[in-house]
């Protein structure tokens, strides 16, 4: 996918966000129909879900995918180093990276983007991806922009 077509496939998938969290307030049912519109709408997915904050460790939320992880510490992993430093993570080759959680052997490279809301981390968005070096940072800002979404229809913290 050329980078011009894949920043105008994350803008159609923005306001088919919109459309399908207007209205809706509830963390659960947002972040499964997130989990659910990316899964299904990006190639070359074979995990794409949340992970929550819940004290010190990242909590598995709704996804979409195999059987995943339940609990990752804080600074641990792919999730865990996007969640402490509160940043998009992207690796290329999960097999090299340190400490790396392979929750799914078919997984080879992954993405991790943080949930923000009014400043505080709520957890992170992760995807996987079979194939090396799926991920770039116009998925970064596309899936960024799609939380905003997300994050911009919430009325409380779940």
């Amino acid at each position: 996918m050329s980078a011009n077509s894949k920043t105008q496939r994350y803008a159609e998938l923005v306001r088919e966000t919109t459309g399908l969290l207007g209205g809706e307030n509830d963390f659960i049912a947002g972040a499964a129909n997130f989990s659910a519109l990316v899964f299904h709408s990006l190639p070359d997915l074979n995990w794409a879900g949340f992970y929550l904050l819940k004290g010190e460790e990242l909590v598995l939320g709704p996804f979409q995918g195999k059987p995943a992880c339940v609990r990752i510490e804080v600074g641990k992993g792919v999730c865990g180093t996007a969640a402490s430093l509160q940043e998009t993570v992207i690796v290329a080759n999960v097999h090299e990276f340190p400490g790396h959680i392979a929750c799914d052997a078919a997984s080879n490279s992954e993405m991790v983007v943080p949930l923000i809301y009014n400043g505080s981390l709520l957890g992170v968005f992760d995807l996987d991806s079979p194939l090396i070096g799926r991920f770039d940072q116009d998925d970064a800002l596309g899936i960024s922009e799609m939380l905003a979404v997300l994050s911009r229809s919430l009325k409380a913290k779940f």
